[in-house]
């Protein structure tokens, strides 16, 4: 038996030099082409042809191949018999001896049965219309989330723009710190009094 993977996400089985004729074996295998796998296990096991029990084999095989595999997580009762179909083998001549010294030829032919599963089109589509729908916002990309540095600038900027604990908080600490430095500069103010005296004089 010989597993292969095709790219339409199907699973085969293939069992090779089987002993029999293939137009024997094809009998068989236009039964259970199309039905699912429990609809052929039963008639391959009703049926009165010796070759029913090779093609069963295959079809155990197939059913395991697609079990097996990981990413496809398949159940065999689910599946359906895609394709089964039988190709000619070699075939074996032998003789067998007749009347008068002659000869007469004995073929005893060969054959490959594959069957290839896949999951039931019904069922998908089912699944498929189960499944809900995503939103408009589930549907958008998910922000980052390490931002380049420009934005996060501006965006501190922007913040400290728009809030009013700032202004309020920073105006005082202003004008309480402006006398301090004057004074530590030497520069002394006069008094307003003064000014006005002198005003006063000019006048008279």
């Amino acid at each position: 038996m010989a597993a292969v993977e095709t790219q339409r996400k199907s699973v085969r089985a293939q069992a090779k030099y089987v002993h029999v004729s293939a137009r024997k074996a094809r009998l068989v295998t236009d039964l259970i082409r199309g039905r699912s796998v429990p609809e052929a296990r039963t008639i391959l096991a009703f049926s009165k042809r010796a070759v029913a029990e090779d093609v069963e084999k295959v079809l155990r095989s197939a059913v395991a191949n697609a079990e097996s595999r990981p990413d496809l997580h398949w159940n065999g009762d689910d599946l359906v018999v895609l394709t089964a179909y039988v190709d000619e083998g070699p075939t074996l001549k032998r003789f067998r001896p007749r009347a008068r010294g002659r000869a007469s030829a004995i073929r005893k032919r060969m054959c490959h049965i594959t069957v290839e599963l896949a999951p039931n089109p019904r069922q998908v589509a089912a699944a498929a219309a189960t499944t809900p729908a995503l939103t408009r916002a589930e549907r958008r990309p998910k922000k980052s989330a390490t931002a380049t540095p420009s934005v996060v600038d501006e965006e501190l900027k922007s913040d400290a723009e728009n809030s009013p604990t700032k202004s309020t908080t920073e105006a005082p600490q202003a004008s309480a710190a402006e006398p301090a430095t004057q004074a530590d500069a030497g520069v002394v103010e006069k008094p307003k009094a003064s000014r006005r005296k002198k005003k006063t004089e000019g006048s008279e």
